[in-house]
């Protein structure tokens, strides 16, 4: 409770100049929930402003449906997730979901997107992934990182003058290289948040995933029962790795207790920031 008032304190003392703008990009309407859902509540609360951004408009994950009208229903349930994590904006780019590709018409998108935001850090997928979509999403916005600097490039939307950081979600992932987290964020005090967000993607965990999984006849009926199972289903409990990094950030002490973290890792792309830089892009460390 403490954590919280702290949080809501500093959000009304914040100035425009000092809000950050962070930008968590995701392949599908349901990623960004999954890797950043937390660490965005916190941004939220801290007075911060987070956009979540889908390169593709998810209209082929689902068992029973498809196209426009699954693609409609998902953009609705970004929309509820939007006011239930407390961000500023949940875009949907009109992409079709299994088929994307590093294009440089998507390519483009990604660097305006990038741009308009204003964006101080951008969080994506690595490029070595179980799903093209997600490799290819990680893949555009690396190619994306320098350009949005570049004024001929994509000239009707003004370049940054200062390039972001590039950061990449967690993954389980070894080939070729494994995910090594540089940031953990203790979501102890979102992770409820963070499973709201997630309750309203319902075609995705309650349906389509559920499926995919050969679960859905687990999925109760009743929502609150429901959201209990997602529980059960979907968490982020800190890792061994991610507690010793969380020690960094956090004192031993502190990292102890931690149940629910999120992890990012420094991309090689964009600006490369000291740890002073990272205290000031995640001023919910240590507090």
């Amino acid at each position: 409770m403490k954590t919280v008032i702290l949080l809501l304190t500093l959000a009304l003392t914040l100035s425009a100049q000092q809000k950050l703008r962070i930008l968590a990009i995701g392949a599908h309407p349901d990623d960004c929930d999954i890797k950043f859902g937390g660490t965005a509540a916190l941004f939220a609360q801290m007075g911060h402003v987070v956009k979540f951004l889908s390169v593709t408009n998810g209209d082929a994950g689902h068992h029973e449906m498809g196209g426009g009208p699954l693609a409609k229903r998902r953009y609705l349930e970004t929309q509820e997730s939007l006011k239930r994590l407390g961000i500023e904006e949940y875009q949907v780019l009109d992409n079709h979901d299994g088929e994307l590709t590093p294009s440089l018409e998507i390519r483009r998108q990604i660097i305006r997107a990038i741009r308009e935001w204003r964006a101080d850090v951008v969080i994506t997928h690595r490029s070595n992934d179980y799903h093209p979509d997600h490799r290819n999403t990680g893949i555009l916005v690396q190619d994306a990182a320098y350009m949005v600097v570049v004024p001929n490039v994509v000239s009707g939307t003004p370049p940054l003058t200062k390039n972001p950081v590039f950061m990449y979600y967690s993954d389980n992932f070894q080939k070729p290289n494994t995910f090594t987290p540089d940031v953990v964020v203790d979501i102890d005090s979102t992770y409820e948040k963070k499973i709201d967000g997630m309750d309203a993607h319902v075609s995705q965990f309650y349906e389509w995933l559920a499926w995919v999984d050969g679960r859905i006849k687990e999925v109760p009926a009743d929502p609150k029962a429901r959201r209990e199972w997602l529980k059960t289903r979907r968490f982020s409990n800190i890792t061994p790795t991610a507690r010793a990094v969380a020690e960094k950030w956090y004192g031993k002490e502190r990292a102890a207790k931690i149940k629910y973290a999120e992890s990012f890792e420094i991309g090689e792309y964009g600006r490369r920031p000291s740890d002073e830089e990272i205290k000031r892009l995640f001023p919910m460390l240590g507090k």
